[in-house]
């Protein structure tokens, strides 16, 4: 991955965004966008969209979710400590102990996520799994007004953004799921206009409120109206301990991009990417979901009157944590890989199973 790609990158993952408070990550987004798109819009929605060529008669639509799973604050109690809600699906136990920022008005502030030490917790507390309510958010406020100085309610909140590199060009870090993705879409569109005229009109969105409904997926794609579009997010990495790779396949970092196969992908979108994964020599791994997946990818393909739609996903270990783990090289390949796809667009292209 070369130097500025990577820094991009990490720029997206240090920039907040909880559903529903996307804006810092999308200004990011329009600056990247602005200087290889034809126009770069913004809805009412949020999603942000590039296009280049967008009057060819087929219409290809690039998407990733810029959200990640977050905490809102819910309350403060007279002493100043923090309660909050989930913006998404969180397992609580990854956030106790962890370093939270409180993203207000005048700036971030810093906390800590807390909860009673093992030492003072009863016998049968110490057999239960904290739930959300059992935790607080602890900013060093004095009292209440000393916290409301500065948080109210509604404020968002995210566990500290802080970017690791880890042997193997590996990375961690928080909402890799679905930075990763997001900055795999837009590199694919970079590189696919870099190449030379385009052969389709293509689109690239930057959607919302992926982690509580796949929202902004909907939105963005009716008002692209595609006739073909892909999904890229982060799916389960199998190669490490506990998971059972009968149930969950076998998906190792460092191995490649996945292509999806099942009902929610058109196979030939499938067909094509695989054909420009042997054109290119890029290495990818195949998984299979007989179901909707719970992706971006569902929302496109039953918008208008259906899209043909692919997914193609970035393994990732550790989802939904502070230590979302991924391949970089896998991240390069994947965005060569869609750049690959759009490329192969010429001609008169039937999309009929």
């Amino acid at each position: 991955m070369e130097s500025v790609a990577r820094e991009f990158l990490f720029r997206l993952l240090k920039t907040p965004s909880p559903s529903g408070y996307e804006q810092p990550i999308q200004q990011v987004v329009r600056e990247y966008l602005g200087a290889c798109a034809d126009s770069v819009t913004t809805d009412s929605h949020g999603n942000v969209i590039g296009a280049k060529n967008p009057a060819a008669p087929m219409r290809m639509l690039l998407a990733g979710h810029c959200d990640q799973i977050g905490l809102i604050v819910q309350y403060i109690d007279s002493d100043g400590f923090i309660s909050v809600q989930p913006i998404g699906g969180w397992d609580p136990i990854q956030l106790v102990g962890s370093r939270v920022s409180i993203w207000t008005a005048s700036g971030p502030v810093t906390g800590v996520m807390s909860r009673k030490p093992i030492h003072l917790l009863t016998e049968e507390e110490r057999k239960v799994v904290p739930k959300m309510k059992d935790l607080w958010i602890d900013i060093g406020a004095e009292n209440k007004a000393d916290c409301e100085s500065v948080v109210r309610i509604g404020d968002a909140v995210t566990l500290e953004l802080e970017v690791r590199l880890l042997r193997r060009n590996l990375a961690c870090s928080v909402a890799m799921d679905d930075k990763v993705g997001l900055w795999v879409v837009l590199e694919a569109f970079r590189r696919a206009v870099a190449a030379g005229p385009l052969p389709c009109g293509l689109f690239v969105a930057s959607t919302v409120q992926e982690e509580i409904g796949l929202r902004g997926a909907q939105t963005s794609c009716h008002g692209v109206d595609p006739h073909v579009a892909i999904a890229v997010d982060v799916t389960h990495a199998t190669d490490c301990p506990t998971i059972d790779k009968k149930s969950e396949g076998d998906v190792a970092l460092g191995k490649g991009p996945v292509v999806f196969r099942g009902p929610n992908m058109n196979p030939h979108v499938v067909d094509r990417l695989v054909a420009a994964s042997k054109a290119r020599e890029i290495p990818i791994q195949l998984a299979a979901s007989g179901r909707a997946t719970p992706t971006d990818a569902n929302a496109l393909q039953v918008t208008r009157s259906g899209v043909a739609t692919g997914l193609v996903s970035v393994p990732n270990r550790y989802m939904h944590s502070a230590v979302e783990t991924i391949s970089l090289d896998d991240a390069d390949r994947t965005a060569d890989l869609l750049a690959a796809f759009v490329r192969g667009l010429e001609g008169s292209i039937s999309w009929a199973p």
